[in-house]
């Protein structure tokens, strides 16, 4: 079977963050001929239009745009601040997004993930990425998502994701990403395409 490669980005900068440890857990729990590798957004800078350019973008924009562009799906870990997804990643969205026209997200197989330590998981972040994810052109994977409530009760002290159902839970549903992405993926000679 072809392998799998998936790029993740935590909604979080914070060190020790429960989303970034989230991501690790699914590094471990990927199925066979998967691999999760976890981009770093705290160099993107704030959006700016003026900047946009193929001569002026910055270049932890255009790293990560051309990560985005050369994965077979993005994976996205959002904790949620004020009932909604993080600026800082809603940041980093818009510019892998933009020019529009040249997007790596258009197309692109992707799912989203949460926690938080409170009861709802993030679900609310999760609804509102979902929607900002459709207006990319981003191909969400069709899933009520992973609402992990009450985090710290379910990571050990050295960060692992030790509670059994829930790793059940995520086992199972990135065998459903797999195959979401084997099923509405593109090419890769498509994705070099927008990664230039």
């Amino acid at each position: 079977m072809t392998p799998i490669n998936v790029l993740a980005i935590a909604g979080s900068l914070r060190r020790g963050s429960w989303n970034r440890r989230l991501l690790e857990a699914a590094q471990e729990l990927a199925p066979a001929g998967m691999r999760i590798d976890i981009a770093d957004i705290a160099d993107v800078p704030l959006y700016d239009g003026d900047r946009d350019t193929d001569d002026t973008r910055p270049q932890a924009v255009g790293s990560l745009k051309q990560q985005v562009a050369l994965s077979d799906g993005l994976l996205i870990a959002t904790p949620e601040y004020n009932h909604s997804v993080p600026g800082v990643l809603q940041n980093a969205i818009d510019w892998i997004s933009r020019p529009a026209m040249r997007s790596p997200l258009a197309g692109k197989p992707a799912a989203i993930i949460g926690s938080s330590p409170g009861a709802l998981g993030a679900t609310r972040a999760q609804q509102h990425l979902k929607l900002v994810l459709m207006a990319t052109l981003a191909q969400v994977l069709p899933h009520p998502g992973v609402s992990i409530g009450m985090v710290a009760e379910k990571f050990d002290t050295s960060g692992k994701l030790v509670h059994e159902p829930t790793r059940q839970f995520v086992t199972g549903f990135l065998a459903e990403f797999d195959a979401w992405i084997r099923r509405v993926g593109r090419p890769i000679d498509e994705r070099r395409i927008r990664a230039a």
